[in-house]
């Protein structure tokens, strides 16, 4: 087959279009969580994810119907616990995320049945994705991105200097709680995309990758953006010619990406000496 026909496939064209809409949204909001260090609860809310599907599996329902507000809750959970219970942000994240997925399996246990249907979501379809879908995944990455877009200057001020912009009158903890909730909404639509095991790579490897060689923030951004496209159109290509899983192939395609950044990065620094 050549390689222009692929595009002539409407569940190609579906892939391409949804996989282009999360990229720029995972790596855009993975630079700001990347920066706070606050990578980890992306893995976190992907756990938590994994019991919120079973559970919709469980009530024959559409999982994502009922994953949402699972994952929703558990971020704010996360924040609370952190802020409450006075526990570290990867503890309180280590605490939720085990729990999260403790449940999935205890639900996956029980029923015996979904463990075919549970294996499509902990690694991911993009191929698969219908229109319906894809206009979902396509008007929530419009509208997270509208957010970022509105509190761009906010959300760069923290990332940088938390407590200089707590003192200049920024709501640093509005901004942070709305930071986990648009992260759970990210996580809940690249799901369908990489799947929730492998979701974390799409969120947290084009921005690391992107930070080894930019030299400057707007750079950062515009870098990841691209790595993170590319790694989605270029698994999408070759996990359909050579009959791999997409996803996993969407994240090797990152990592070799990321490699590449570190290889150029130490050239680089030799070259400086």
């Amino acid at each position: 087959m050549d390689m222009l026909d692929i595009f002539s496939h409407g569940f190609i064209q579906r892939a391409l279009i949804t996989g282009f809409f999360i990229a720029v949204l995972c790596s855009t909001l993975g630079v700001f969580l990347v920066l706070r260090n606050l990578s980890l609860i992306g893995d976190g809310l992907a756990h938590v994810t994994f019991g919120g599907v079973a559970l919709g599996l469980f009530f024959q329902t559409y999982p994502i119907y009922v994953a949402l507000p699972v994952v929703l809750l558990s971020s704010l959970g996360i924040l609370k616990l952190k802020e409450k219970a006075g526990i570290f942000g990867d503890t309180a994240i280590g605490i939720i995320s085990s729990l999260g997925i403790a449940i999935g399996i205890l639900i996956a246990s029980i029923a015996g049945g979904l463990n075919i249907d549970l294996f499509s979501y902990l690694f991911g379809n993009i191929l698969a994705i219908n229109k319906g879908e894809m206009a979902t995944s396509i008007i929530m990455s419009i509208a997270l991105m509208a957010v970022i877009y509105i509190l761009y200057q906010e959300l760069v001020y923290i990332s940088f200097d938390e407590e200089s912009a707590m003192a200049s009158g920024i709501k640093v903890d509005r901004i942070n709680t709305l930071l986990c909730l648009m992260t759970a909404l990210t996580v809940v639509l690249a799901m369908k995309a990489v799947g929730i095991l492998l979701v974390t790579a799409l969120l947290i490897l084009p921005s690391v990758s992107a930070i080894q060689i930019a030299k400057s923030f707007t750079m950062t951004l515009v870098l990841s953006n691209v790595l993170g496209i590319l790694s989605v159109i270029m698994g999408i290509i070759i996990s359909f010619f050579i009959n791999l899983p997409t996803g996993a192939t969407i994240v090797l395609v990152n990592f070799i990406f990321f490699v590449f950044a570190l290889f150029y990065k130490n050239i680089i620094r030799s070259a400086g000496r």
